[in-house]
């Protein structure tokens, strides 16, 4: 057993609301590579708070040890990047959901990707030829010199989560904390990440600590498990003992009068029942020099199931922006909707009623604090906050949705204040609550253990054998796809 790098005794966060259900004792010895894995809500962000400081402890703070690391700081030595970091950058308020396709807000102020990098790479430390060397590591691994051009704001989820990590490790810290990094990436990437952090961690003298929902896939360079869940952190475990000792996932998580409950919703009067679904012609978008879709043809017919796949960048979310017209561009295609040509004259609202969509976008855009029940609620009115009050039918609706989520208990606690894996199930919800002809789903799983994952795959499911339910989603995990898939297309990158 190497020295500790990190160590905790007895630990109790001076703050009651952060404090975990019982003192916290954890050890992190140099060379090990950890893995902290829970259920969402389980308390793993606040066992990695209490370990980088930001939320302080009663009587002793956590003992750091980061030699042969000069820098005496926590914060030059321990690196976190957060769930929320993979979605935006510095000015996460100034966002809002169409931001990214919006060519109107790109401007001198704007950066790109290569002032982003530069900027980053000068603050890490000097220039010389062992940094430049691991900045051509980073640079090709993540294929970054194609996107060096690129505004911040054009990149999609997966490109943004790549920027993040090429920043943050540029600064080589003593200790890098990565909340969920493999989400968001397509599958190629996901490898070539795998096998860069074995390399760090071999070469580089840096140890990592993994935040991980989807514990089916930890990669081999991890050495040690903690798992934390109701709010107790538990012993530190080697990977082979804690893999042996998980049994998996049951393929039927959704309780069955619940099921059947989805299942015997009542139908409205108001619903759109056309053949075609939606219908793209010859449609083409391009930003700057850099086409994203190239003459794209593609037809939804009511009733069917799409898994729509493709590498980061090759246009996924900017089509699905198309389809819910939050993409400015979208007037100037040849799309019809429901059998209403786009720019008709039609009211995207009247056809956002029938559309239930949710997204990295989307969850970077909900900065309200507000309860959970209300954001369920804001899936009736289309908006992203709540500026209409709901009857009491409706809210029984939202309710009906939260506890399909398991979110029982949840309603009234505020956005912000739920983990990052129980927001995602609430936006899931208000994308349900509405029950839409078209269910849009982008990355839905996004951040869910293994349990939540299958979960929201039965609720899918069991939607989607409704009458007139259309579905598409776009998931980098093929065991993440519900069995209810029955067409597929992939999308190209272009240049």
């Amino acid at each position: 057993m190497g020295k500790a790098i990190i160590n905790i005794q007895d630990g109790v966060v001076r703050m009651p609301e952060w404090r975990m259900a019982e003192p916290v004792n954890f050890t992190l010895n140099d060379g090990e590579q950890l893995a902290i894995v829970g259920p969402n809500g389980g308390g793993k962000t606040m066992l990695v708070n209490i370990l980088t400081g930001s939320h302080p402890l009663l009587m002793h703070d956590p003992e750091y040890d980061f030699s042969p690391s000069t820098n005496k700081s926590v914060s030059d030595n321990i690196k976190y990047i957060t769930f929320r970091d993979a979605y935006g950058g510095d000015n996460d308020k100034a966002y809002y959901l169409q931001q990214r396709w919006n060519q109107a807000d790109i401007d001198d102020s704007t950066p790109t990707v290569e002032q982003k990098l530069d900027a980053a790479y000068k603050i890490a430390g000097e220039d010389n030829e062992q940094r430049r060397a691991f900045r051509d590591k980073l640079y090709d691994m993540f294929n970054m010199r194609v996107l060096l051009d690129k505004h911040i704001i054009l990149l999609s989820s997966g490109e943004l989560r790549k920027l993040k990590l090429t920043e943050t490790l540029f600064s080589q810290p003593r200790v890098l904390i990565m909340d969920n990094p493999f989400i968001g990436l397509d599958a190629g990437t996901r490898d070539q990440l795998k096998e860069l952090f074995a390399s760090i961690v071999k070469e580089d003298h840096i140890q990592i600590i993994l935040v991980l929902s989807k514990t089916d896939d930890i990669p081999s360079f991890i050495t040690h498990i903690v798992e934390v869940k109701d709010m107790h952190v538990g012993k530190k475990m080697m990977r082979e003992e804690y893999l042996a000792s998980q049994a998996p996932t049951p393929s039927q998580v959704l309780d069955a009068s619940k099921a059947e409950a989805i299942r015997n919703l009542p139908y409205n009067n108001k619903e759109y029942h056309t053949h075609e679904v939606a219908k793209l012609n010859h449609v083409s978008i391009r930003y700057g020099s850099r086409t994203i879709l190239k003459e794209l043809d593609w037809t939804v017919l009511n009733g069917e199931r799409w898994a729509l796949s493709g590498q980061n960048g090759a246009g996924k979310s900017t089509l699905l922006s198309l389809i819910c017209a939050d993409n400015p561009q979208s007037y100037a295609c040849d799309i019809t909707l429901f059998g209403i040509p786009r720019g008709s004259g039609e009211s995207i609202w009247d056809i956002k009623k029938h559309i239930g969509y949710v997204s990295p976008e989307m969850h970077r855009a909900y900065q309200k604090d507000i309860p959970a029940i209300r954001i369920v609620a804001s899936g009736l009115k289309d908006s992203v906050g709540l500026y209409a009050k709901p009857s009491a039918e409706e809210y029984e609706t939202c309710r009906f949705w939260l506890n399909i989520f398991g979110l029982e208990g949840k309603e009234n606690t505020t956005f912000l204040k739920l983990s990052s894996g129980e927001q995602r199930l609430v936006l899931l919800a208000r994308a349900f609550v509405k029950d839409p002809e078209l269910l849009i789903l982008d990355e839905p799983l996004h951040g869910l253990d293994n349990n939540n994952r299958m979960l929201v795959k039965n609720v899918i499911d069991t939607f989607m054998q409704r009458k007139n339910k259309t579905l598409i989603m776009v998931t980098h995990y093929e065991e993440e796809l519900p069995t209810c898939i029955d067409h597929r297309i992939k999308l190209i990158r272009h240049s």
